[in-house]
């Protein structure tokens, strides 16, 4: 079983709020009421720069595209290279989901 540094009540109730989540419409309003627009554009573009990643792009490829920093591609990589596989988990299942 996978223990996170980030584990207390708080972020266990958090988990809890997103695993309940059932349509892109309920994301959204949670998001809306949850974070702001810079928080939640700031994690769209780390997940589309995982995703770019996983695909073998280069980080000007990556920057031009997303408009991220070399610094933000950095830290995204060394999460999909050593982290807790939560970006490879959830990619591996949205690319099940597509075809």
């Amino acid at each position: 079983m996978y223990h996170s540094k980030l584990e207390s009540e708080h972020v266990d109730a958090l988990c809890d709020a997103l695993v309940n989540v059932q349509t892109r419409e309920e994301a959204y309003r949670l998001l809306d009421d949850l974070c702001t627009i810079s928080e939640v554009q700031a994690m769209a573009q780390r997940l589309a720069v995982a995703k770019l990643l996983r695909g073998g792009a280069t980080y000007q490829d990556i920057g031009n595209e997303t408009g991220a920093s070399t610094a933000t591609i950095s830290r995204v990589n060394r999460c999909v290279s050593y982290g807790a596989d939560g970006y490879r988990m959830i990619l591996d299942r949205m690319k099940k989901e597509e075809q």
